[in-house]
């Protein structure tokens, strides 16, 4: 029986062990949390990633937790509104789920094998790779000869820094940041999608169930790196600080409630190679897309399912080569993407700002729609291998 040792356990990693688990490996996850995450963001699954997720049977189990998006209502910062987006316009005729990733990291975690060994507050030590096998050592002491290597652990991998490259060599900040947290509901929104925006920041807010709010903050920002956490909330409270009021009122409850904000840059991955010997890149680890793409979910569950799709066929040196083939046009693409879109997204000064809304008021939403339809649906075509 092959063997796989995958540290992380957020999309990428447990797709991977779903997939593996099935066709017949032996799968142990390491994860250095002490419990699966349940921070997060709202996110999206559409083209390949919902593609990806039928295959593997989760939609029937993931469309109770989704959230309708009925529309998102543009303000500025004195609350007057500026642009307002229905989503049904842009969408429409397309699969697309709306959640939070809780749910489906939660909902790939129930549907795992009983097979799959995870292993929690734990990581990978060291790594032995030779032609015949790989070595690992895990930080509470044990030790494990695996066939292949997954390194799903995020953006900011430690085992990529260590194997691969430095973040320096890797990590291509986009100019902003970006902060995420949940609370209780005390403003009643009135929307299940609400924008406060303002040159170079935007806050959005949605409605969750039982009363809650997921709030997204991006803003422009020539600082990179990890913010400790107990500089967070202050870091918030700079930036929103000409921001409207409603946005100090949840920033104010937030606080109240416990919460902490999860606060990163936004940043690509971009590697000239996703693997080395039996070790590879997966996820964001390997090709962080941001949050703007709008992919970086599904194209986690993508690249797991074309690995696994991969190693059926081949020994581990060409399933990796294959992997690499059928996924690097998409991802290259969705990065330029990525790139492109930041600026419209955030538009950094009040005149790229007045000119974003006035266009955004006047284009007809079935050219959105088609030019959002039409690039998904390339993006099914391409992981497909068509």
């Amino acid at each position: 029986m092959p063997s796989v040792v995958i540290s992380g356990a957020g999309a990428a990693g447990l797709a991977a062990a779903w997939w593996l688990a099935r066709a017949g490996w032996r799968v142990t996850v390491v994860e250095r949390a002490p419990d699966l995450r349940t921070g997060g963001y709202m996110m999206s699954l559409s083209g390949p990633g919902h593609a990806a997720a039928t295959r593997m049977g989760l939609v029937p189990k993931l469309e109770p937790l989704a959230y309708t998006v009925k529309e998102n209502v543009y303000r500025d910062r004195r609350g007057r509104e500026v642009l307002r987006l229905r989503f049904h316009d842009i969408v429409e005729g397309l699969d697309y789920l709306v959640m939070r990733r809780t749910d489906l990291i939660a909902a790939l975690r129930a549907d795992l094998p009983d097979s799959v060994d995870i292993r929690l507050a734990t990581t990978i030590a060291d790594v032995e790779d030779g032609a015949d096998g790989a070595h690992v050592r895990l930080s509470d002491g044990s030790a494990l000869d695996a066939d292949l290597i997954l390194l799903a652990d995020g953006m900011r991998s430690a085992l990529r820094s260590r194997l691969f490259a430095p973040d320096a060599a890797c990590l291509k900040p986009l100019g902003y940041r970006f902060a995420v947290y949940e609370l209780k509901d005390r403003l009643g929104l009135g929307s299940d999608f609400v924008s406060y925006a303002e040159p170079g920041h935007i806050a959005e807010y949605y409605t969750l169930a039982e009363g809650r709010v997921a709030a997204l903050h991006v803003w422009h920002s020539r600082q990179t790196g990890p913010v400790p956490a107990a500089e967070r909330w202050r870091l918030l409270d700079e930036v929103c600080a000409r921001s409207h009021p409603a946005v100090h009122a949840q920033l104010a409850a937030a606080r109240e409630d416990g919460a902490v904000p999860l606060v990163d840059d936004l940043a690509l991955v971009d590697m000239p190679r996703w693997s080395k010997g039996r070790v590879l890149l997966l996820g964001d680890a390997a090709h962080c897309l941001t949050l703007i793409s709008g992919q970086g979910a599904g194209m986690a569950l993508t690249s797991a399912a074309i690995l696994a799709d991969a190693l059926g066929r081949a020994a581990v040196p060409e399933a990796l080569a294959e992997h690499k083939a059928r996924l690097r046009p998409s991802i290259a693409r969705l990065q330029d993407r990525s790139r492109k879109m930041a600026g419209m997204f955030v538009p950094r000064s009040p005149v790229a700002f007045e000119l974003r809304n006035l266009f955004m008021r006047h284009v007809p939403r079935k050219w959105i729609g088609r030019y959002f339809v039409n690039a998904v649906n390339a993006e099914i075509l391409a992981a497909k291998g068509g």
